[in-house]
């Protein structure tokens, strides 16, 4: 019996599914992808300055709170980092003609206001050496963050944060005055502060000065006085542009006349900005013994209730009213001079571009700092008796901030910047990390309140050409500083001797 051998054949398979394993290779390389382009995207949003201020450290020279952003921030900065700005936001060189027969400007142009011959003495420090590389490297050790124009295109290199919105509105100024005079504002480098106080000390930065501009200036310094951020507003206590708030102020002050305003001093500010004079201010709230109303001013209660109770226009009912300055200058002198009541100046350590055109005893009066609550009331006393003088002074210093208009503001800035370029000895350049700034761009990064008041604040090209700048007159200005001296030195002996006669 022979063996039978069975020969088990494989059967044909049907085709085989793909196998778990490369199921998972496939999510692994998905997910690994991911997770990179998230850690890009991350790095990326983690180390891109803005105007806003993310990523950018508080001035080490000033230190403030860093500035606290919502979750929307990555996306923000993502959609706003890859705007383009138009490439025809230059102005054509054949556009660059100013009241030639192609051009389009008049041949209007008005002669400027006496304060800007101070843009001669400003610059004096260089008018021997000119403004070397080596000058404007020198001030970027100070400097939150530099401004190059080029061919009318605006380039923003970024170093620090400024407080609170400073540095946008700062910027979309030197757009606006690019927007209102195309083709007209020459190729310039620039360092800027936007901190309180100046910090380039003349003694000792004498043989080397560093040009850096901020908003407000004394004797001792060197730093170069610029309009401030809140002519174009101030998103975080609510003030509109300049022309807007002057407006509404001009006309609160006309709801009641001189002599039913009350016959008192006014103030309301924050005493809490490590300013002693505001400090010693408080103690000068009594109206019967020193006709005073001093008030403080809470910010962030003010923002809880809508800054209802701190609207400027509300705030005209006194015959006189005080400016103190807070850690340095302060921004609140225009809109104080704006109502029309007497200015009591207590006297100022520092000055931004326009309050160096103010005289004692014309459109303000002077106020003592040694003997502050006796010198108030000495002011008032002074005004309640010559009613007639004091409404002039008050109506004066109105006058003179209705002619500081955003036209003048912008017209400063030009001449400033044009007078400045003529002293460089290079050619302007971009900087590797420095970024072009559009208005576009810039709004991009804005916040709703902020983005309404920049808006509204936008400059339209002038058919005018700016205002004609007075030559330098060192010898002007010089007089000019020796009288405000003997006039302020007039006051304080009138003020001694009525205190003299009231010993006896």
């Amino acid at each position: 019996m022979g063996l039978r051998l069975r020969i088990r054949l494989p059967h044909k398979s049907s085709p085989r599914t793909p196998s778990h394993l490369l199921l998972c290779v496939l999510a692994l390389c998905f997910f690994s992808f991911t997770a990179v382009i998230l850690y890009k995207v991350d790095d990326f949003v983690a180390q891109t300055k803005t105007l806003a201020g993310h990523n950018l450290e508080p001035t080490p020279w000033h230190i403030f709170p860093r500035k606290s952003f919502t979750e929307a921030t990555t996306y923000r900065i993502l959609q706003c980092s890859y705007f383009s700005c138009p490439h025809n936001s230059a102005p054509e060189p054949n556009t660059l003609s100013s009241d030639s027969g192609s051009g389009h400007r008049t041949h209007h142009q008005p002669q400027c206001p006496d304060v800007f011959r101070w843009i001669h003495r400003d610059l004096e420090p260089w008018l021997k050496t000119g403004v070397t590389k080596e000058h404007v490297e020198k001030a970027k050790a100070n400097a939150a963050f530099r401004v190059v124009i080029l061919s009318g295109k605006l380039y923003v290199d970024l170093y620090y944060a400024c407080v609170q919105s400073r540095m946008m509105f700062t910027v979309w100024g030197i757009l606006q005055l690019l927007s209102k005079y195309p083709g007209m504002v020459p190729d310039v480098d620039m360092m800027f502060d936007c901190m309180d106080k100046p910090i380039i000390n003349r003694t000792e930065h004498q043989s080397f000065p560093a040009p850096l501009f901020r908003y407000c200036t004394n004797e001792a310094h060197l730093d170069i006085p610029f309009p401030d951020w809140s002519f174009w507003g101030w998103s975080e206590t609510n003030l509109r542009p300049w022309e807007e708030e002057f407006r509404d102020i001009k006309k609160g002050s006309k709801r009641s006349s001189w002599d039913s305003k009350q016959p008192r001093a006014y103030w309301k500010g924050n005493p809490d900005v490590v300013s002693p004079i505001r400090m010693e201010l408080m103690k000068c709230n009594h109206s019967r013994l020193w006709g005073a109303q001093i008030m403080r001013q809470n910010w962030a209660e003010e923002a809880k209730g809508g800054f209802e109770q701190s609207k400027l226009s509300n705030q005209c009912n006194h015959r006189y009213k005080i400016y103190a300055e807070g850690y340095a200058w302060s921004v609140s002198l225009k809109y104080i001079m704006s109502c029309g009541s007497m200015t009591l100046i207590i006297s100022p350590e520092y000055e931004d571009f326009f309050s160096r055109g103010l005289l004692p005893k014309e459109n303000y009066w002077p106020v003592s700092p040694t003997d502050l609550c006796p010198s108030i009331k000495f002011a008032v006393d002074w005004g309640n008796a010559n009613p007639s003088d004091a409404e002039t002074i008050g109506k004066r210093g109105q006058g003179y901030m209705e002619s500081i208009s955003m036209n003048r503001v912008y017209d400063y800035m030009f001449h400033l910047i044009n007078e400045y370029s003529k002293l460089q000895r290079f050619k302007p350049g971009k900087p590797p990390s420095a970024k072009e700034v559009c208005a576009g761009s810039l709004l991009c990064f804005a916040e709703q309140k902020e983005r309404d008041l920049l808006e509204r604040s936008r400059a339209v090209p002038s058919m005018d050409r700016p205002c004609k700048l007075p030559g330098a007159d060192r010898d002007r200005l010089e007089r000019l500083i020796q009288r405000k001296k003997q006039t302020i030195e007039d006051v304080r002996n009138m003020e001694m001797t009525r205190t003299e006669r009231g010993s006896r």
